[in-house]
């Protein structure tokens, strides 16, 4: 990349807050969805949001980190969009899991 390191800071924070707002808008996509075909969903990306917090000493919650990610708590995201997995859809997960080291 040819910018400086603040501005590919800047760049790579503008792209993350695209990704966040990008799945907020896109509550249909369920995270087992994302799992089994990315190898990373909603939770995994707002523990590597908790990773960088904690690394840096930053004063961030697990489930606020969640709520930066999922735009809402946790709990009231998997109320309102969370539907039951089908088996085969388990089954996927768990291979997905274990590929990525269990992402989350």
């Amino acid at each position: 990349m040819a910018v400086d390191e603040k501005t590919q800071t800047e760049l790579e924070a503008a792209a993350f807050r695209r990704l966040v707002t990008h799945l907020q808008g896109r509550t249909d996509v369920q995270n087992i969805d994302l799992m089994n075909l990315a190898g990373f969903c909603r939770n995994c990306l707002s523990n590597w949001l908790k990773d960088a917090a904690d690394e840096r000493g930053a004063a961030l919650s697990k489930d606020e980190s969640r709520e930066a990610v999922y735009g809402m708590p946790y709990e009231a995201w998997k109320a309102l969009h969370q539907s039951e997995a089908t088996p085969e859809k388990q089954e996927a997960f768990k291979v997905a899991f274990e590929r990525t080291n269990g992402g989350h």
